[in-house]
């Protein structure tokens, strides 16, 4: 293995550290040692893996400032954006998956039709085995923290792939390491895209991607192949619809902050904020003041807005769909260029078209891209003709109003007069519809999406013969007729002539045995 990938500050431009590429044998020893431990996990109770995941806790509240300090030099976020999304967000959900996972993964009793009267249903809830979490670079603590001991709690061996631009290594593992039985159940595969190609040919027996819709849908091409199940939680372009009636100070700072938040690099993030005719000028004057005061910084103490853009390749992106959109006529109210080597400035622009790269495209940069709108069934045809459907938010003082655009959008998650809140509420299932992707993170869907449903029917011992068994007659055949006018029929009396019609087929069963 050769040391072929420099992992550099997002602050500085400077490398920090070098990674090894895991290579065809690295991927090997994962998948050998995942295996064994995922038959181990098999026998070890859900009681021993809640306090494993109690553990990692623990080491996270209590290192968490030095935590936050790996997160900012990696990815150039704030502290505050670290502390709050990374840290807390982890915390937050690994407490509810703890309190709510014997509820949900237990194994339930279903009912039972009264065809089979006599017999039990149940439904055991078991884990995959070998789980395969492809991670990104915008949220690289809280989402391989939040996948990886979301499996791990269902029961799974994991391999966590982060990303080669923010790996954070050392920081995982010394995290992971808090727990020795986690320790060993979670194994950190670090490499380019070349490596998470070889970890999806080894054959994981369930792969969830966190990434572009671009990557994605390079994945979905691999694993169609080998038939390998796959969640996708790709990329979005959302959008937030501000009514008339609204509060203006609030909802302001609500779409600041949603499209600005972590520098705007969240697949969730405002990327286009309608507003509504009668209001559209006074909300605009108020959120370019607004958006002015807000501070660039990082490497600060919890006291700065917005900070560097991560990657390279991502501030080009940025640069260029702003200079697109200048190019074509959009205005742009503040903001608009870089500051610096690794900043770009919070910009506010109007007077968008479809022909501009940033209608269309998702962006991933602190733009807050302004559009008008005049009634609510407009609104609702505009931001659903777009291919992406992750999240959105509506506000409007009136609740009825909000709800029915809700339902009407074609969206994986709404927040209503508040912005990227479901994502705040651990019992909510997050994910996207249309090429924002598919499957569910977070709540009893996501708990349950790390394990894979097993159908069981319990019937007693005796020597009854089922009716449906050989050999097939002309009179159970008229029997089953009759059956099924009698269930299938209303009528007054219809149990009575059920038991009759069921008591008749069992012994023609026995007649037709002897």
């Amino acid at each position: 293995m050769s040391e072929n990938i420099v992992v550099k500050s997002a602050v500085t431009g400077q490398p920090i550290y070098r990674l090894q590429e895991a290579g065809q044998d690295g991927v090997h020893r994962f998948f050998d040692k995942a295996r064994t431990m995922a038959e181990e996990l098999r026998q070890v109770p859900l009681q021993q893996r809640q306090h494993a995941v109690e553990q990692v806790m623990d080491y996270i509240r209590d290192n968490k400032e030095y935590i936050v300090d790996r997160i900012c030099e990696e990815t150039g976020k704030t502290r505050t954006d670290a502390l709050v999304s990374e840290v807390l967000g982890v915390l937050d959900n690994l407490k509810w998956n703890i309190h709510n996972a014997p509820r949900i993964l237990k194994d339930e009793k279903v009912s039972t039709p009264i065809t089979l009267l006599g017999t039990k249903s149940r439904i055991y809830h078991e884990p995959y085995g070998v789980i395969l979490k492809i991670a990104p670079w915008n949220y690289p603590f809280h989402i391989a923290m939040t996948f990886s001991l979301g499996a791990f709690l269902a029961g799974n061996a994991v391999i966590l792939k982060p990303s080669e631009l923010t790996p954070l290594q050392g920081l995982l593992e010394e995290v992971f390491s808090a727990s020795p039985l986690i320790k060993r159940a979670v194994q950190l595969a670090y490499g380019t895209g070349i490596t998470a190609q070889q970890l999806i040919t080894a054959r994981p027996d369930k792969i969830f991607f966190t990434g572009s819709s671009r990557t994605g849908k390079r994945i979905l091409k691999q694993v169609s192949d080998l038939l390998i199940p796959a969640e996708m939680e790709l990329g979005g372009k959302d959008q937030m619809i501000v009514f008339e009636d609204v509060n203006l100070k609030r909802t302001v700072a609500g779409a600041l902050w949603g499209a600005l938040t972590n520098a705007g690099q969240s697949c969730t993030s405002v990327e286009r904020l309608y507003i509504h005719d009668s209001i559209y000028d006074e909300f605009v004057k108020q959120l370019v003041m607004e958006t002015e005061k807000l501070v660039v910084n990082t490497g600060d103490r919890g006291d700065s807005d917005i900070g560097a853009i991560t990657t390279d390749f991502q501030l080009d992106i940025i640069e260029q769909h702003v200079e697109d959109a200048r190019s074509k006529g959009a205005k742009i109210l503040t903001g608009g260029h870089r500051l610096g080597d690794n900043f770009y400035l919070p910009t506010v622009i109007t007077d968008i078209t479809p022909d501009m790269t940033l209608h269309t495209e998702e962006t991933f940069g602190p733009l807050i891209p302004v559009y008008r709108f005049s009634s609510e069934n407009e609104v609702i045809r505009e931001t659903n003709r777009f291919c992406y459907g992750l999240t959105a938010s509506i506000w409007s003082k009136d609740l009825k109003r909000a709800e029915r655009v809700a339902r009407a959008l074609e969206a994986g998650a709404v927040s209503i007069n508040n912005v990227m809140l479901t994502e705040g509420n651990p019992a909510l299932p997050f994910g996207g519809v249309k090429e924002s992707g598919f499957g569910r993170a977070k709540g009893a869907e996501g708990l349950l999406g790390f394990t894979r449903s097993k159908s069981i029917l319990i019937d007693k011992q005796s020597n009854t013969i089922e009716p449906n068994w050989y050999p097939c007659t002309m009179k159970k055949y008229r029997k089953f007729s009759q059956l099924i006018e009698v269930l299938f029929t209303k009528n007054p009396a219809r149990l009575l002539k059920l038991a009759l019609t069921g008591m008749k087929l069992e012994s023609e069963a026995k007649k037709a045995r002897g």
